[in-house]
């Protein structure tokens, strides 16, 4: 009998660890393995992002949990169930929220090989979290980060060095997109020889969106085409949107909101901006590189794994508002040296972080766990 994997996830704070759970269950070995998947925080980011209805297609059970309090003891006994019904080999969560849940779940109904996940740094981790994150990393079987800022960040934090595996996000190659430039500068409301700069994630104030819009507002000097696509969705929306307006450019800054359809419209971006001070793996930049979208990111461990400056993108330090304006200035002046760089990307994306080597080295982790 194939051994039966649970797969945790809250979904609600990371499409872009809900996609890497989708190329992960499209390609882990069927024959190999019974893969489970609970989501936890019910479907809002899962169905947004349309992981939940590829998982369906492909016959991977979802279930979902729909917790309602940062601690919520309903949410511990339904999974309990569910971990009582499947009897999985091993349970494999992959943000903080499932790890705290899915290992009492397993240590309740008594799952030796649990696997713990961390995609993202935290610098204002409270201690009560803090704890709970130690005692996951004493009692679990491995740890996994998806970069080595989010090992290392956690290993200064007391987590066990030793458990810890870095297993970096894969991508796919990029999908011609189903809609035209004009089409969707159409469907956008502006105008066709507009410029378009991306910017994916929550909306945060710690993650430093306003520096975009500052950056955007600084470039609207110089040019009148550019407008920032902010996609992504979060409690800081209407406080960000406000500050837009008062800097006077919501001309050239739109608020999207969370799409399911970022493959259709990655490819039109002329540029892809991340103003995240975090240190873990970007998916949005990593996806931005397999479409040839060249990035301006802030300098971070993290980003650093996968943007080589002046190479396939540029890095500038957190904050430089003027430097995301700046370069942003000179890949739109300079087509061949975007080409460039949007080339480098996208060939150092499939070649070092293809989803295929992802997809391996979690096979390769069950098997050593499950033995």
């Amino acid at each position: 009998m194939k051994p039966r994997i649970l797969q945790i996830i809250s979904t609600t704070h990371d499409a872009a660890t809900g996609i890497q759970l989708r190329l992960l269950a499209q390609g882990l070995p069927g024959d190999q393995f019974d893969l489970h998947i609970c989501a936890l925080d019910g479907m809002t980011t899962f169905c947004a992002s349309g992981v939940s209805t590829e998982l369906s297609s492909i016959g991977v059970p979802v279930t979902v949990i729909s917790k309602q309090w940062k601690y919520d003891p309903k949410t511990f006994w339904e999974l309990k169930r569910l971990v009582d019904r499947l009897r999985p080999k091993a349970i494999h969560a992959w943000t903080s929220a499932a790890n705290a849940y899915g290992l009492a779940a397993a240590k309740t109904m008594g799952v030796t090989r649990f696997v713990a996940g961390y995609v993202c740094v935290d610098p204002f981790i409270s201690g009560t979290r803090l704890a709970i994150d130690r005692y996951i990393g004493n009692h679990c079987v491995q740890l996994t980060a998806n970069s080595t800022g989010v090992r290392d960040f956690y290993i200064r934090k007391g987590l066990p060095a030793e458990k810890f595996r870095i297993i970096p996000g894969g991508v796919e190659p990029s999908r011609p997109s189903t809609t035209t430039r004009r089409q969707l500068m159409a469907e956008l409301g502006l105008p066709e020889n507009s410029r378009l700069i991306g910017l994916v994630g929550r909306l945060l104030l710690r993650n430093r969106v306003k520096d975009a819009i500052w950056a955007a507002d600084l470039l609207k000097v110089i040019r009148k085409d550019v407008h920032l696509l902010i996609i992504g969705d979060g409690p800081h929306r209407e406080q960000l949107r406000r500050f837009r307006d008062q800097v006077r450019i919501a001309d050239f800054v739109h608020f999207l909101g969370l799409r399911g359809d970022l493959p259709r419209l990655m490819p039109h971006f002329d540029l892809l901006w991340s103003t995240s001070p975090y240190e873990d793996q970007s998916g949005p930049i990593l996806e931005a590189m397999a479409a040839g979208v060249p990035v301006v990111a802030c300098d971070t461990p993290g980003t650093r794994d996968l943007v080589v400056h002046q190479q396939t993108g540029f890095l500038v330090p957190i904050g430089d508002r003027a430097g995301f304006a700046r370069h942003a200035r000179q890949l739109f002046e300079a087509p061949a040296l975007s080409s460039r760089l949007g080339q480098a990307g996208q060939e150092r994306a499939l070649c070092e972080f293809p989803a295929e080597k992802m997809i391996l080295s979690h096979a390769e982790m069950y098997r050593q766990i499950l033995e």
